[in-house]
């Protein structure tokens, strides 16, 4: 056949949605047609609203993010001759007839969002995008595990998985491909998932001052708009429609060491019994590709590790849990146990001719397994046994974007798509998350009533029900340390609550200095591991000198001395989605200044905690303070919000504070999670004007007892005018480790506490107190008071303070 020239450029041309030619209601919204595409509107919830458009015959089915389904009785729909209107509690759709297009409006009224008129959604071939009119002042953050500022305004994407060593500042794609973001402008804020795994392209008025645009290179045009009031709300609803994570094992929020890599088993234990010996709290050592025979997954080195599963043993009675590192990569070599049965059950992935596709990683040429088919899943899931089977509960999914050697994997490989069968360009976006699947749900399994810790590189929208999510090989600099903060923020925007860097740069040497402030800042992100590259320089906290290392230390045991913070942080994550490390335009969405790139990288590390990362070059800082009142985490002094301060941060000292009215409760020092505290609980209490509640989580920090009821969950109060502090009545079946409480007061006057607190037998007023020194063995405050004699059981029964 030949095509001729005004065919050519029919196909290059862009063309954009015609009139919506028909429609009929459904019970959750409502299906059309225009002269060439189908679509469809549906209601996931009152701040949720599902678009569909093809130009084939029925809709795509994508089956990996989206766990949620629709839902009848949420909205009424309007019908004019130039438009239809959908309404819900929160979000106005108004759908113009001719040409269609979307626009959003909050239900006073005021445009949110809506298509851009002259291109709306439009096809270039097979690539299809939505065009957004730029509204007044709008930002754009989030976009998951991306470089660049944390507003994204003037700048373009893609999601593409790729394997991206050492990325610079600026570099995309790289590993993860989260394709959903929010807006900001005057008016209010949205959000927008991309649900297509081919690749995308998200232009945030990057050369035009038009439009914002999303795209994807084939498939449907299938997104879902969310609308709030809050911010924090529409994260939120994003987690409900691709999930929310699992409370993961205790232990994985503990400091975790690797190095590319410990061997033999030697000194992978000389470097456990160090930690114990320096009093240095850890949790896990993470074993990377050398302790494999010749790298192949599922086997060890019978020389370096003559016995893995006594040196398991043996760590697990120091307190340590074991990481492995698990690669996709199946080397093709006969008599190799995992190649063999892979091939016998045919789970490899294949070119259209169906001889076995063969890439060169670690081991050499590999098979992979077709993560997107259940067969490969289930066969994946079978040979975790090998790990399990040791006491191993830890798993780290590396090079799964696929990473192979030349990064150019052939887009004509075939994929199952369980059953709907595809090719690289649908299947390289969710391989990684598939594969993360696998380890987590055959680990799961296998482990009998334990949680998994699961780790990956790799990832799309709904990772986070399977893995948390590291940044990848990053670099030992200040500018990299620097962007970690702000790809931790924009991730945690993105649903994806357990997130962190490798502290200290994977590629090149850290300065003392860095590693000391990297650590500093890492003890406040929600995964904490410290990571090295082969070649480098050791990069333990004690291999950088002693002050280096007592900086280290004292960090370290600031994090376990916050593990009750913490752990209650996560469990808030598992219920609502909402981040631990959150960017401060979360709650402070209309606030100009938390933009700018002088303090893009601030966040709160849980509700209550601000975060100023600063660059170990900088012994002086400009710190913003948002609007409320903050006290210095280290000497109590308070900071008025709304300005720009200029501080002190020697290298001992991150600027670290707390906001006002917060509750924050802290556990005494342990060498390891496994440690039992001390059986008293500190609450440290910060004055304030806003009353405030603190959500306070316990369980037995390693099964899935909590689900059964096996949990102590209670809410602490504060309530400024009535001079009260508040528990409530315990939740749960679960005895807690704590059966007193001591309560710490900041920035309370003289007389406040004092007048009053000998007058109460209830309460037992210990002494005045300097400030709070949380680096140090004792904590202190203003005033502080021990309560255990107020109730007959402290663990359980509701009981208030009052002053």
């Amino acid at each position: 056949m030949i095509i001729n020239k005004s065919q050519r450029r029919s196909r290059s041309r862009s063309t954009a949605l015609g009139r919506l030619e028909e429609y009929e209601l459904t019970d959750t919204g409502l299906v059309g047609r225009t002269d060439q595409e189908l679509i469809e509107v549906s209601i996931y919830s009152s701040n949720s609203i599902r678009i569909r458009m093809t130009r084939e015959e029925a809709f795509q089915p994508l089956q990996y993010s989206v766990i949620s389904i629709p839902k009848a009785g949420l909205h009424q729909i309007t019908d004019t001759a130039e438009s239809l209107t959908v309404k819900t509690e929160d979000i106005l759709l108004k759908i113009s007839k001719s040409p269609l297009r979307f626009s959003f409006y909050n239900t006073e009224g005021q445009l949110i969002n809506e298509d851009d008129a002259g291109f709306g959604t439009s096809w270039q071939g097979e690539q299809v995008t939505t065009y957004k009119t730029l509204q007044p002042n709008e930002k754009f953050i989030g976009l998951g595990e991306k470089t660049g500022p944390l507003n994204k305004r003037g700048h373009g994407f893609e999601n593409w998985n790729t394997d991206h060593f050492g990325y610079g500042p600026e570099d995309d794609p790289i590993y993860c491909s989260i394709p959903f973001y929010i807006g900001v402008h005057d008016a209010g804020s949205y959000g927008i998932f991309l649900n297509n795994s081919h690749k995308t392209h998200f232009n945030f008025g990057a050369s035009n001052n038009r439009f914002s645009s999303y795209s994807a290179d084939a498939g449907d045009m299938d997104y879902f708009f969310m609308h709030d009031d809050k911010v924090a709300n529409i994260i939120s609803a994003y987690s409900d429609l691709t999930g929310k994570i699992e409370l993961p094992p205790k232990w994985s929020l503990g400091y975790q060491q690797c190095r590319y890599s410990y061997y033999p088993d030697k000194k992978v234990l000389s470097t456990a019994q160090n930690f114990r010996d320096k009093d240095i709290p850890a949790d896990v050592i993470v074993l990377d590709i050398h302790y494999m025979d010749q790298y192949k997954i599922f086997t060890w080195d019978n020389e370096k590790f003559p016995d893995p599963e006594s040196m398991i043993l043996k760590l697990k009675s120091l307190g340590f849990e074991v990481v492995v590192m698990c690669d996709p990569g199946i080397k093709s070599e006969e008599g190799y146990e995992a190649f063999e049965d892979g091939k016998e059950k045919d789970i490899f992935i294949k070119y259209p001719d169906g001889t076995g596709y063969e890439g060169q990683v670690w081991p050499g040429w590999c098979h992979f397994p077709d993560f997107t088919s259940q067969k490969a899943r289930d066969w994946w899931q079978n040979q975790l046994k090998a790990y399990t089977n040791l006491g191993i509960e830890g798993y780290w999914n590396d090079m799964n974007e696929i990473a192979t050697w030349g990064q150019t994997l052939p887009e004509l490989i075939e994929f199952d798509m369980d059953g709907e069968e595809g090719s690289t360009r649908n299947a390289r976006n969710i391989y990684g998350m598939l594969m993360a699947k696998s380890t987590f749900e055959g680990a799961k399994e296998h482990l009998k009533g334990k949680r998994p810790f699961n780790l990956t590189r790799a990832g799309f929208a709904g990772i986070q029900r399977y893995a948390a999510v590291w940044t990848g090989d990053n670099v030992a600099s200040d500018e990299h340390m620097l962007l970690g903060m702000r790809m931790l923020s924009g991730m945690g925007v993105s649903g994806i609550p357990f997130a962190g860097f490798d502290a200290g740069g994977f590629v090149g040497n850290a300065s003392e200095d860095l590693f000391a402030r990297w650590i500093s800042m890492a003890a406040f992100t929600p995964f904490f591991r410290g990571h090295s590259n082969v070649n480098t320089r050791d990069s333990e906290p004690w291999a950088y000198g002693e002050h280096t290392e007592e900086i280290s230390r004292n960090y370290i045991n600031l994090r376990y001395k916050l593990m009750p913070y913490i752990y209650s942080a996560f469990q808030t994550a598992a219920e609502t989605g909402l981040p631990v490390n959150r960017s401060l335009a979360i709650d402070y969405t209309q606030d100009e200044k938390v933009y700018q790139s002088a303090y893009e990288n601030e966040y709160l590390f849980g509700d209550s905690i601000l975060v100023a990362p600063v660059s170990s070059q900088k012994l002086i800082e400009k710190v913003y303070f948002p609007e409320g009142q903050w006290y210095d985490l280290f000497t109590d002094q308070c900071y008025d919000g709304g300005k720009e301060t200029l501080l002190e941060c020697p290298i001992e000292k991150l600027p670290v504070f707390a906001k006002a009215s917060a509750i924050i409760p802290i556990q005494s020092k342990v060498k390891s999670t496994k440690e039992r505290p001390d059986s008293t609980l500190e609450i440290h209490l910060y004055k304030g004007k806003e009353s405030n509640s603190f959500c306070y989580y316990e369980d037995d920090g390693s099964t899935y007892g909590y689900e059964n009821g096996e949990y102590h969950k209670r809410s602490i109060s504060y309530n400024p005018k009535e001079r009260k502090l508040k528990w409530s009545k315990a939740e749960g079946q679960f005895t807690s480790v704590f059966n007193k409480a001591k309560i710490y007061f900041h920035g309370f006057e003289a007389g406040e506490i004092t007048s009053l607190m000998p007058q109460k037998e209830e309460y037992r007023f210990i002494e005045q107190l300097s400030n709070f020194d949380p680096l140090g063995d004792e904590a202190h405050g203003d005033y502080s008071i021990e309560v255990s004699c107020i109730v007959k059981d402290l663990c359980t029964d509701a009981f208030e303070i009052k002053w």
